[in-house]
């Protein structure tokens, strides 16, 4: 049970559905950052879900201090700094391109541990790579972030939105 409430099974659906929410709306953030369009009700639900994501995480059983924790605590961070870049600091300046970094940061953290999960969860795949440290595993998570290094520079370089009027 978790928090007393729900079992462990149903809490694992449930965090996978608001997982896969925040990467399609993440997915639909960065485009829009690219094409210099703020987007604010898909940003705020992609930011909404990555927290959920990140703090659900942390709500599982913990036994000892795995990978998956110390990923979840670094989100978190990167996911503060996103925040305070965007509605704190209202992307000036500098904030603009941290804002920028930190999305697509937390973008890729979501698209990292799908990745794993997948590896370990799809019979296929975990036969390429039951250890998570095999060619096939390596090449995909080196790949995907090569895509998102390149995802991210091109945001920070086009994404010059117009201010929000109040």
């Amino acid at each position: 049970m978790v928090l007393g409430v729900i079992s462990i099974p149903v809490f694992a659906v449930l965090h996978v559905i608001i997982s896969l929410a925040a990467i399609v709306s993440g997915i639909v953030v960065v485009v829009g950052m690219i094409g210099s369009h703020r987007l604010p009700a898909w940003t705020a639900l992609f930011l909404t879900l990555t927290v959920l994501t990140s703090a659900t995480g942390f709500l599982f059983p913990i036994k000892s201090f795995t990978p998956a924790l110390g990923t979840g605590i670094i989100s978190i961070i990167v996911l503060l700094i996103a925040l305070v870049a965007l509605y704190g600091r209202h992307l000036v300046r500098r904030w603009r391109w941290i804002y920028v970094a930190t999305a697509v940061l937390a973008l890729w953290f979501n698209v990292f541990v799908l990745i794993v999960q997948a590896f370990l969860k799809v019979p296929s795949l975990h036969a390429l790579a039951p250890n998570g440290n095999e060619p096939a595993f390596l090449a995909t998570q080196a790949a995907v972030l090569v895509v998102f290094i390149l995802l991210g520079a091109a945001a920070a370089v086009r994404f010059r939105p117009a201010p929000l009027v109040a």
